[in-house]
């Protein structure tokens, strides 16, 4: 079975925690459409060679470990649709006593590498690859005195330049002087917005991952920074909102995401955002069909009125596990939440847990 994201995460953490005492823990990557047969063979041949490892030890778990695999494998006719990992070996933390071990996991996203490697620990790399996010959004707040750009990656808000122009704040009054104050100011600001745009191509023009980019700050300006091009066509076709807002700084980069919402409805952050208001607002306005202790989730999963199981990303692993496997018996939807959010910690802090009903229990 296909794993989801979370799924696939909690196996990796545990896989993290095994180490070997010698080169005997072994990684299989199986690509997508890949024969699996072709697999056993070359595995089969590992058996043969790993009769030359020295350590009797080391030679008795590799060759039970490729054993495990190949009886294993021998139950697919074909490699499933997203490839196959398989990780075996002797993970006791006893030296002298046995404890072999197997997973196999059908990852989330098509596996595209063909590997067979026996190491001191497994080979992980291209399935942490794939909890990354694969997407990101550029966030520009400016006006004419200073400007901040940042990212939206997944849920977190991330701040990577802060720029001001160093225009002066007051104009001198007098005809000459004002006019050439002015001259001043409006080269000062080409100046600040070319400068802005540099960084926005030195941070994004590369970046493969960028969905799109948001433009907030007070109308003039920002109108005035994209009307005029000053950023590169590849990155304007990027733009996809601007929004009106007065703050220029972190909170600003906040404020625009808030603003974005309906930019970023597919967003983690905003999906997530939008689970918990409908939670709370359940348990404000109808207690009876929305719950939060964990005895009376229970209790309702036993009943299987369970429409919508809330669980926290901090919350104990083993007891996730537990309810989440029950929710899924039952037919009922789980959302995992994240504490990146000050909605995820607010939910955290009430219990890190929490129901919506089909119906009363």
């Amino acid at each position: 079975m296909i794993l989801t994201k979370d799924e696939l995460e909690e196996i990796l953490e545990e896989l993290k925690k095994h180490k070997g005492r010698a080169t005997e823990l072994i990684s299989v990557y199986i690509p997508a459409g890949y024969d699996v047969n072709s697999v056993q063979r070359q595995l089969e041949a590992e058996k043969s060679t790993s009769k030359n490892i020295k350590s009797t030890s080391t030679r008795k778990n590799v060759t039970e470990a490729l054993e495990k695999i190949v009886r294993h494998l021998k139950g697919f006719k074909k490699t499933p649709e997203n490839g196959l990992a398989i990780f075996a070996g002797n993970v006791s933390k006893v030296e002298g006593q046995d404890d072999l071990n197997l997973w196999s996991i059908e990852p989330t996203l098509p596996l595209k590498i063909r590997l067979y490697r026996c190491d001191k620990e497994f080979v992980l790399e291209p399935l942490e690859e794939q909890l990354e996010v694969d997407e990101i959004f550029a966030l520009l707040v400016m006006d004419r005195k200073e400007a901040t750009i940042g990212v939206l990656e997944g849920k977190r808000i991330e701040v990577i330049q802060k720029m001001t122009s160093g225009i002066p704040s007051k104009v001198r009054a007098g005809g000459q002087s004002s006019q050439r104050f002015h001259r001043i100011t409006e080269g000062l600001t080409k100046d600040f917005y070319k400068r802005i745009a540099a960084e926005m191509k030195k941070n994004f023009f590369e970046n493969k991952k960028l969905k799109g980019i948001i433009v907030g700050g007070p109308i003039p300006t920002k109108d005035e920074f994209l009307d005029n091009e000053y950023l590169l066509t590849k990155l304007r076709e990027k733009v996809i909102g601007k929004v009106d807002i007065g703050d220029t700084d972190e909170s600003g980069l906040k404020e625009l995401v808030e603003k974005s919402q309906d930019i970023l409805s597919s967003q983690e952050i905003i999906k997530e955002k939008k689970l918990l208001e409908k939670f709370f607002n359940t348990l404000g306005k109808n207690p009876e069909i929305a719950f939060y202790k964990e005895e009376d989730i229970r209790r309702a999963l036993k009943y299987g009125a369970v429409n919508v199981l809330f669980l926290s990303k901090d919350l104990d692993k083993t007891l996730v596990k537990e309810l989440k496997k029950i929710a899924e018996n039952i037919g009922s939807d789980v959302e995992i939440i994240s504490t990146e959010t000050e909605e995820g910690i607010q939910f955290k802090n009430l219990s890190g847990m929490g129901a919506i009903l089909r119906f009363k229990v």
